[in-house]
């Protein structure tokens, strides 16, 4: 019950939104997180690593194959949602939301990626445009924490710009395999992932000559290189290098030339979940400002009896409140609009993606200023806004910079209009 702590629902508000069920489920998660997660996130952090056996027992625990998107892969997993209180058809987008909200109350954005950034945004493609036998080889063992994957797109020379990407996958004369050559920068899950979706160029220029292959590290002339990033350093964040590596073509992900559209199929899932965890961690800075604000004392009075202090709690409270609204509103478009509509909800989730990040620098800013040098010091009582403010330009840069997701928000809205 720290004010703004928790999202006003937590605390006994009315809402449209959420069900018992939600409830119930937010319990669930919240239980798990402070007792698998949030204790060790300083000490993985510091050793820039993750336990594996972290990603089996969130698997154990029913909770993994959210982190893919709805619908649950019961296939794949069987229907065992959680404590088996829950079955796969009452599951919504709420119920993904509260997931990665929970998480992230740890504080920590390389727990975070490095726990979810393959899961999220690596297996995706495979599981919605993979061929049979390549679902039934690589999504059970992933989603069972028992191997990794990651998605390899972002290279030293194409970021944001997908359709420029320079990585080559030619057909061997006898057309068994691609040999792969390239490079790849900034893979969220590289250092330790088993299997690699990469973009690469089968045909001409642009985006209508990218394809989908997915690589594996047993493969010779796969090479990872942990890269030193200002944050997020348990997420496993490599350079990876491919030389004349030999792919069947049987990991050909969809149609060759058209790996464009898969990758782009699951931005909107990306970037939705990058907001969810950027506005949670908005909230984490503001609820770990005000425990540090009514026990320290300046001038002979705690810091939150300042009115320069709680103007800037103010200032907080108002952009998280007024982002989680934005957020729940557009989860319940993701709850109730055909699949086959929510394209049109690109730009809107772009512009919030953008907001998000912003809202979360300004937060973890204002935060580190309450806390003072007890901010700016690894570790103790400020260890979890001092990471977060090494960690906001992981949520402003990747998954689409800021910059460009505010200009697809209006160029998208233009072309929707009639102006």
């Amino acid at each position: 019950m720290i004010p703004y702590g928790d999202p006003n629902w937590y605390q006994g508000w009315n809402s449209v939104y959420y069900k018992e069920t939600h409830r119930k489920f937010r319990a669930l998660i919240r239980e798990f997180v402070d007792r698998e997660i949030t204790p060790y996130c300083h000490q993985w952090d510091e050793s820039k690593q993750l336990p594996k056996e972290l990603f089996k027992r969130c698997a154990s625990a029913g909770f993994t194959p959210l982190l893919v998107g709805l619908p649950w892969p019961t296939k794949y997993v069987g229907d065992r949602v959680g404590n088996g209180e829950f079955t796969p058809g009452e599951l919504d987008p709420f119920h993904e939301l509260i997931f990665i909200d929970e998480v992230s109350r740890c504080g920590s954005g390389g727990v975070l990626w490095g726990l979810s950034g393959g899961l999220s945004i690596g297996l995706p493609p495979v599981l919605h445009f993979g061929s049979e036998e390549l679902k039934e080889r690589i999504v059970p063992p992933v989603l069972r924490g028992e191997k990794f994957i990651c998605l390899a797109i972002t290279e030293p020379y194409a970021g944001s710009d997908v359709a420029n990407i320079q990585t080559t996958a030619k057909l061997s004369e006898d057309g068994k395999y691609y040999i792969v050559n390239g490079e790849k920068k900034w893979i969220t899950n590289g250092t330790f992932a088993d299997y690699f979706t990469t973009a690469v160029r089968t045909g001409d220029e642009g985006p209508f000559g990218v394809s989908l292959l997915l690589i594996e590290r047993t493969m010779p002339g796969v090479r990872t290189e942990k890269m030193n990033c200002m944050g997020v350093w348990s997420s496993g964040t490599a350079y990876v290098t491919f030389e004349n590596v030999k792919v069947p073509v049987e990991n050909l992900i969809g149609a060759e030339n058209l790996g464009f559209k898969a990758i782009m199929h699951n931005f909107n899932h990306e970037r939705w979940s990058i907001a969810v965890q950027a506005i949670r961690f908005a909230r984490v800075c503001c609820e770990e400002a005000f425990k540090w604000a009514v026990k320290r004392k300046t001038f002979g009075k705690r810091l939150v009896d300042h009115p320069v202090i709680r103007a800037k709690f103010a200032e907080m409270i108002r952009q998280i409140e007024a982002s989680q609204a934005w957020l729940e509103l557009i989860t319940y478009q993701l709850s109730v609009m055909p699949k086959k509509e929510q394209s049109r909800l690109a730009g809107t989730i772009a512009i919030l993606k953008a907001h998000a990040s912003k809202v979360f620098e300004f937060c973890a800013r204002e935060a580190l200023q309450i806390f003072g040098g007890s901010g700016y010091t690894r570790g103790g009582q400020g260890e979890k806004v001092e990471r977060l403010y090494r960690e906001v330009r992981a949520y402003a840069i990747p998954g689409g910079s800021e910059e460009i997701m505010l200009d697809l928000g209006v160029r998208q809205a233009l072309r929707q209009s009639k102006l």
